[in-house]
């Protein structure tokens, strides 16, 4: 396959049926446009789109202006020829957890000789997150932000929830929302040591919300045994809506409870996790979408699963078979974080799901980009409102692209643990 070439157009303009023409269709904006032809199979994760093959794509600054056969494509002010390789959405990264120092392979080295899996090894970052800088647990993010970019992700979700005190928790969400593109509130990860849980989720729903608010957009609480109890969950979840906030929930990870059923009566975007549902969990799930048709009418509650932390944790890997035949909408996340899931490779996410969830490659694929954007409720807008979908590739949506060194998606699962990422557009921008 040869290299990416990227060359300023120098042929006759064209229509859309290739015929020279005067000029290119006009610009949104005046912004600069680029031709992303020769596209092998582009798999938009958009229902009028589909999937096509030999394709193209224009940008034209942010946004997508145009798809096409790449025999008819428009003429551009910059070329890029794929050469048959795939292009995707990029990725879309529902839960990670990136504001954090210290390193936790202790563990992790604990965890594969046969110890089991417990919430407290979450107070280990806390302790270091609190005794770091600004400027490193900014650099340090950054740092993890650039790792997933450059293998595909191109919307990224972080939460706070090492930090466990008003001073703390309110920083880490500061740096969140300039390092990433959806921050959430999570000072219900864990009740610090020596403190009284319910004395501790008056604090985060009280101070400690109001200390964060500005700068989040998502409220998490980890209601989970050795975490937040089903009632502790309801008053951080009641507080954060009436804050104004979008909800979410880990739940149901270590063992069944009463996370899932929580999210779902709060409306929450998603509940992350899932491991350990009953059969009520998930027709509940599978209720909160009844109003949802082709796309349109009411959302309900994403399955988020987050495969590397169950391997991680040798929990068993979350039923997504069992979720989407029942009808619910799953998202794929890295879940990145120093204890469980150290990875920002939602590549490994999806050649695991393939793998070992027994999900096609498109549902895999489509769960960790529209499924993703799902979850965050980035799905829908263009140009007409200004607020751009993300994770999916359609005229007017943000321009996020993937473009594998690869014929096809398949190859994310078909040839397992090899990088396949060969250039990123995130906002129209070529980032790698």
């Amino acid at each position: 396959m040869e290299p990416i070439v990227e060359t300023p157009v120098c042929h006759p303009r064209r229509n859309r049926r290739g015929q020279a023409q005067g000029g290119r269709p006009a610009s949104y904006a005046g912004d600069m446009s680029e031709l992303i032809t020769n596209i092998g199979e582009l798999m938009t994760q958009d229902q009028d789109q589909g999937t096509r093959r030999n394709a193209a794509v224009v940008l034209e600054g942010e946004r997508v202006a145009w798809i096409g056969d790449a025999v008819h494509a428009p003429a551009a002010d910059t070329v890029t020829d794929a050469h048959g390789r795939a292009v995707l959405p990029g990725w879309v990264d529902s839960h990670s957890h990136l504001i954090f120092a210290g390193d936790r392979t202790a563990e992790f080295e604990a965890r594969m000789a046969g110890e089991s899996y417990t919430a407290g090894g979450i107070a280990v970052s806390v302790a270091a997150t609190r005794a770091a800088g600004d400027y490193d647990l900014t650099r340090l993010a950054l740092g993890r932000v650039a790792e997933a970019v450059a293998q595909g992700t191109t919307y990224l979700e972080t939460k706070t929830g090492y930090g466990l005190d008003v001073e703390h928790e309110a920083r880490s969400a500061r740096i969140a929302s300039t390092i990433a593109d959806e921050a959430t509130f999570l000072g219900a990860h864990l009740v610090p040591a020596g403190a009284d849980a319910d004395e501790y989720t008056e604090l985060v729903c009280g101070e400690m919300l109001r200390a964060v608010r500005p700068f989040v957009t998502w409220a998490d609480v980890f209601c989970e045994t050795g975490a937040f109890t089903p009632e502790q969950s309801r008053r951080v979840l009641t507080a954060c809506r009436d804050a104004g906030l979008g909800l979410r929930v880990h739940g149901n990870q270590l063992g069944p409870g009463a996370g899932a059923a929580l999210a779902v009566e709060f409306g929450a975007a998603s509940v992350d996790h899932v491991n350990y549902l009953t059969d009520d969990d998930v027709d509940r799930l599978a209720q909160s979408w009844s109003g949802w048709a082709g796309g349109t009418g009411d959302r309900g509650t994403v399955a988020t699963v987050l495969p590397a932390c169950d391997l991680s944790t040798r929990q068993p890997l979350a039923p997504a078979r069992r979720l989407l035949d029942a009808g619910v909408q799953v998202a794929i996340a890295s879940n990145c974080n120093p204890g469980t899931s150290y990875t920002s490779s939602v590549a490994f996410c999806v050649t695991t799901a393939v793998l070992q969830m027994g999900l096609s490659v498109h549902e895999a694929v489509r769960a960790a980009t529209w499924g993703g954007a799902l979850a965050l409720h980035r799905e829908t807008g263009a140009d007409e409102d200004g607020r751009r979908a993300v994770g999916s590739i359609a005229v007017g949506h943000r321009a996020d692209l993937h473009m594998l060194k690869a014929p096809s998606a398949a190859h994310l699962a078909y040839r397992p643990g090899i990088p396949l990422t060969h250039a990123v557009w995130k906002a129209g921008v070529r980032e790698a």
